[in-house]
């Protein structure tokens, strides 16, 4: 599966530098609905499994096709992982997404025994949100967990136009306003005052289309483009492909073969709709990757690069500061 990248694979897609103008007016036409649901204060050490998606959207969007999980982090440290894979660490002010609402670990600094959510659950009044409290008494985390439900292609699961789990850190100014929204949102769930609960549904909303922008500024065309082209299927399909093993050593007449289309085609359909030709559209995902690799995630640089589809670390060095303008260690130092 694993391979060099192409020799033409020389000239990265270069995110615009308005990108989340558009990206903000592409998300807005997006019928998004959800509310916060649960919250937790866990203390070191802990750890927990998730529920399945469909026994969340059982209770909370019944007939939805998937839901989108996100986890707002109000206090403390934690990292999440979907399956086998790698350990994305988020604080205070970060808001960890999963689009596809796989089942995810999540759990604190110190190793502890990961024990499934359902059994730390105890059904609240009717007029509370369902909370935990879990751990051993060390240090404290926070998280106010969400779900959104959109039927639009960016969250179908076939197409994987997002990895399983990605932690989105906001720059300043957007950094302030989030983190006023988390602590908003921590406040009404865990508000001690009498009154009738009753779950922010505007805000995770706004919320969650700030992050979605944020995360998408970096990906290839984000500026609109890529939002658009996954309502092309002939376009959506190749992107999934990529999608789903950006590691594979991909041809334009692989992506073709695969979409039962000629690659004059594809090629047109992807430089129409994203701008640029399949194979740049490649490279340009996988920096996308690797960004987010690098900044929520310890993995060395030979395995960030194996895992995005470079045979060396040198390799993807090279390519990487073509596009950033430094090498990945000094970017990943200085975010």
């Amino acid at each position: 599966m694993g391979g060099a990248v192409p020799d033409h694979d020389r000239v990265a897609a270069v995110p615009d530098q308005d990108a989340r103008s558009g990206l903000i007016d592409a998300l807005s036409g997006l019928h998004l609905q959800g509310a916060l649901f649960l919250h937790g204060m866990y203390t070191e050490g802990w750890a927990y499994r998730s529920s399945p998606v469909e026994d969340i959207a059982a209770l909370m969007a019944p007939g939805a096709r998937s839901l989108l999980l996100f986890h707002l982090i109000s206090e403390g440290r934690c990292w999440v992982t979907v399956g086998d894979g790698e350990r994305h660490w988020a604080e205070a002010g970060d808001v960890v997404v999963l689009p596809y609402g796989d089942v995810h670990t999540m759990g604190g600094s110190k190793d502890a025994v990961v024990v499934d959510v359902e059994t730390l659950i105890t059904p609240p009044p009717d007029d509370e949100m369902p909370y935990i409290q879990h751990g051993e008494g060390g240090a404290r985390t926070h998280v106010v967990c969400g779900y959104m439900r959109c039927d639009a292609p960016l969250f179908d699961p076939q197409f994987r136009a997002f990895p399983p789990v990605f932690v989105v850190r906001p720059d300043e100014p957007a950094a302030g306003w989030v983190r006023a929204s988390i602590d908003y949102a921590a406040g009404q769930v865990a508000r001690d005052q009498a009154g009738t609960f009753q779950a922010p549904t505007v805000l995770p909303e706004l919320l969650l289309r700030e992050v979605l922008t944020m995360h998408l500024a970096s990906a290839p065309a984000g500026e609109r483009g890529f939002v658009r082209a996954l309502n092309d299927p002939l376009v959506a399909h190749a992107m999934g492909l990529i999608h789903a093993a950006p590691e594979r050593k991909w041809t334009v007449a692989d992506l073709a073969g695969l979409g039962n289309v000629s690659v004059s085609l594809l090629d047109e359909r992807f430089r129409r709709e994203l701008g640029m030709a399949p194979i740049r559209y490649l490279t340009g995902w996988r920096m996308h990757l690797a960004q987010d690799l690098l900044t929520s995630t310890d993995l060395g640089l030979v395995a960030i690069a194996r895992r995005i589809g470079y045979e060396s670390e040198e390799a993807f060095s090279r390519a990487f500061k073509r596009l950033y303008g430094e090498s990945p260690s000094v970017w990943r130092v200085r975010r």
